[in-house]
């Protein structure tokens, strides 16, 4: 199958920034409503993942000198678990607990099936 999650060249770019601001980085999809269906950016450590939580990639990005963890919840991981995953980057203002929602974008999934 693959990576079951890669980046586009902007969610890279940003996860660029983001990293330069503050410091090592991490991604939290809980699969809730509203927000909660977009990845979230967080330092890393900050989220506290748990037994329900699968980690699904440690994602290399160029000028960044750590993997970037993906973590989603488990209940979300067993509907998405025959997609592809990327992450991407739109214009507008996501959850203000995410690093990228002063920066007036958020992080998007984008699926498709494996």
């Amino acid at each position: 199958m693959g990576d079951p999650v890669t980046l586009t060249p902007a969610a890279a770019d940003l996860i660029r920034s983001l990293r330069g601001q503050h410091g090592p980085l991490m991604f939290h999809q809980s699969g809730g409503c509203c927000d909660g269906s977009a990845p979230m950016c967080y330092p890393a450590g900050e989220f506290r993942t748990g037994g329900s939580d699968v980690l699904l990639a440690s994602l290399d990005v160029d000028g960044v000198p750590e993997p970037v963890e993906f973590w989603m919840s488990g209940a979300q991981w067993e509907l998405w678990k025959h997609t592809r995953l990327t992450v991407d980057v739109v214009p507008g203002r996501g959850s203000g607990f995410s690093l990228e929602a002063p920066e007036g974008v958020r992080f998007l999934i984008r699926s498709q099936l494996a």
